[in-house]
């Protein structure tokens, strides 16, 4: 072979080398490629991602909306219920009103003018004073037992014994049922720090005032000074108590009395040598009695 011959196939095998190197690289374009195929993935992996989550959003929306349709349903299925119980019941107690009620007097419903009582014994009721029953023991010197079958005058009277306490004066009533030495009680003492104690039952009667014992209520009232003024604490508390008795028996000012009114007693004394603080205390009653019945 000639060096000419030679040559040439070295030429071809050189040739076909590079053919095969070129042949011979990677078919998937190399590392380019396969990095937008990884991109392209994540993209799509993302995108399911975002689906999922997104019915995952809708389903607990939805599950959120029928909750609060059946909380929606219940609370009115209880309201219904609740209002039908109710008008049951109004229903009920018309009915029952009917058919054993008072009946009508004078052309007025009868519910209309027990109505009117109710209220006005409430009115009453609030307007009494704070009073701490604390009841003699029966006995023939301070508590006989005896009924007290009307109520017509009420009797203001002073403990004549200046700076004792109405429980001392309490006890000293429920000691002649021991000793016996005299009959002497009244309903209620008012203390001179204004407390009121009611010694008696009102259907009894007390030995106070010997013409009225049948027919009248007696009050005691505690002093500080030798003049036998009261102090402000028991003025204020006689007032009360009186304008409370006045509207429980149907009485005005004239039923309102000294001791002194009945047989000369200088009791109670202040009010004996001052008339025109015992006039006083009257327009003062009147007056309270005018105010609590606007409230």
């Amino acid at each position: 072979m000639g060096t000419e011959d030679k040559d040439r196939d070295l030429s071809l095998i050189v040739d076909t080398q590079k053919d095969s190197g070129s042949k011979g690289q990677r078919p998937d374009g190399g590392p380019e490629a396969g990095a937008i195929r990884r991109r392209e993935r994540t993209a799509v992996g993302e995108e399911d991602r975002r689906q999922r989550e997104e019915r995952l959003r809708s389903q607990r929306q939805q599950r959120s909306k029928r909750r609060r349709r059946q909380v929606l349903f219940a609370r009115l299925a209880v309201g219904t219920l609740a209002l039908f119980v109710g008008a049951a019941a109004v229903a009920l107690g018309w009915g029952l009103m009917e058919l054993f009620g008072p009946k009508e007097t004078d052309g007025e419903p009868a519910a209309v003018m027990q109505q009117e009582t109710a209220a006005a014994a409430v009115d009453n009721r609030a307007q009494k004073p704070q009073i701490q029953e604390d009841f003699l023991t029966p006995n023939p010197y301070s508590r006989p037992g005896e009924p007290l079958t009307e109520v017509t005058e009420l009797f203001v009277h002073y403990t004549a014994n200046a700076g004792t306490s109405a429980a001392q004066n309490r006890h000293y009533f429920e000691n002649l049922g021991t000793t016996g030495e005299t009959s002497a009680s009244a309903h209620f003492i008012i203390g001179y720090e204004g407390e009121i104690i009611q010694c008696l039952p009102l259907n009894e009667i007390g030995y106070a005032v010997k013409q009225h014992n049948y027919n009248s209520i007696s009050i005691e009232c505690c002093y500080l000074e030798k003049d036998g003024r009261f102090t402000d604490a028991t003025y204020e508390s006689l007032i009360a108590l009186l304008a409370w008795l006045m509207k429980e028996y149907d009485l005005d000012t004239s039923a309102l009395l000294r001791h002194y009114d009945c047989g000369g007693k200088l009791c109670p004394l202040y009010y004996v040598e001052h008339e025109d603080a015992w006039e006083k205390l009257k327009k003062d009653v009147a007056d309270y009695i005018a105010a609590s019945s606007s409230l």
